[in-house]
């Protein structure tokens, strides 16, 4: 199926609770790096991607909508290839996106720091592209979070683009997307705290895997 929703927001911009509420209005699966972690097969897919090769048909051949990395590095591409979806480009403060980077998509636990030539390596760095050399650097990163929101901006026809900042709830974006605003409340999902537990869990899950623990 085609893609309806294009999600052009950086990972830390509130993708994973924008991923749950997608579901619930009724657009979903909705794809997100979670997606990739528990397909890990289609790893080899954003790879091909990134080197010129792309297959946006097979990669969400199971998906209505996108949001998060992978996908996100090449908004363009895959705005362009579904010309008929809406862009939805999530935004929050670019110091406070940089803080949450730090305490976990890239942080030292992450795995986006890994080095070689295994998969998950040639994997993160097919979407991050340069800025993987400038993880810390807080200048060149909230430098790289403002002109990505330009370069949206600059790309898409007002009438197709939402620009939705964090926390904002249901009234805008249900209304872009021509849908009614559930009763539920807005979902909140994946904080900085929840994303530690998690590493946390796995790591201690791997640990108690090795042999002789």
């Amino acid at each position: 199926m085609p893609l309806k929703i294009v999600g052009s927001g950086l990972g830390r911009t509130g993708t994973k609770s924008m991923q749950t509420a997608l579901n619930m209005l009724g657009f979903g699966p909705c794809h997100h790096m979670v997606e990739v972690f528990a397909h890990p097969e289609s790893m080899q897919l954003w790879i091909d991607a990134n080197e010129g090769r792309p297959n946006w048909d097979l990669i969400f051949q199971d998906y209505q909508s996108m949001v998060d990395y992978p996908g996100a590095a090449h908004w363009k591409a895959i705005a362009d290839h579904y010309p008929h979806a809406k862009v939805l480009h999530t935004v929050r403060d670019p110091d406070k996106w940089f803080d949450s980077t730090q305490a976990t998509i890239f942080s030292p636990q992450s795995g986006v720091r890994t080095q070689g030539d295994s998969l998950q390596h040639r994997f993160f760095g097919s979407f991050m592209g340069e800025f993987r050399h400038h993880l810390d650097d807080r200048a060149y990163m909230t430098d790289y979070f403002r002109k990505h929101t330009e370069a949206v901006k600059a790309a898409i026809a007002p009438e197709r683009l939402l620009v939705y900042e964090v926390g904002e709830g249901w009234e805008r974006l249900c209304k872009f997307l021509g849908v009614p605003v559930p009763a539920e409340p807005y979902p909140s999902e994946n904080s900085t705290a929840d994303f530690q537990a998690r590493v946390r869990e796995q790591m201690a899950a791997a640990r108690q895997a090795q042999p002789g623990q």
